[in-house]
């Protein structure tokens, strides 16, 4: 199969009823993707496909054959984050970690379909992914920030 991962393609040797998340964490080792509950309902495996936020837990990789996918690893680098990743960082809305990749792929896809959203339409956009740290002030925060340009700088030692 074909996938076009993070702007590179790529030939993956699967078959067709694996999942997306074990192939981008098993073949590709794009680790950022987290695996939280397996069942689609956690959005800890939150990717983009054709810009659409999917879970990747559910997601066949069969059924993404010459897709467009975008996994964290590929929202930003240490060496030039996403405007995202620097306001989680910065407003601290990342407490454990472990659902942050998920969030800010689900954010991204967000922010590119509406870029100034209300406080609502983040909570409702952002529904599918769970914090079992809680801090969705933070995370709607930060979301915020980046789409009023507000989102300043990473901390000292974030990188």
């Amino acid at each position: 199969m074909h996938l076009h991962v993070n702007g590179r393609a790529r030939e993956v040797h699967a078959p067709g009823h694996a999942s997306l998340l074990t192939v981008l964490r098993e073949q590709l080792a794009l680790t950022g993707t987290k695996e939280g509950c397996g069942h689609g309902e956690c959005g800890a495996c939150t990717v983009l496909v054709d810009g659409r936020p999917e879970y990747a837990c559910l997601t066949l990789v069969g059924a993404v054959d010459d897709a467009k996918i975008t996994t964290i690893e590929g929202l930003g680098s240490p060496a030039a984050p996403h405007p995202l990743q620097i306001a989680f960082a910065a407003l601290d809305a990342t407490q454990c970690g472990f659902c942050t990749p998920g969030q800010v792929v689900s954010a991204a896809a967000l922010l590119a379909q509406n870029a100034n959203p209300s406080e609502a339409e983040i909570r409702e956009a952002m529904v599918g992914n769970l914090c079992r740290c809680g801090t969705y002030p933070k995370i709607i925060a930060a979301i915020l920030a980046v789409a009023r340009g507000e989102y300043g700088a990473l901390p000292e030692g974030a990188r």
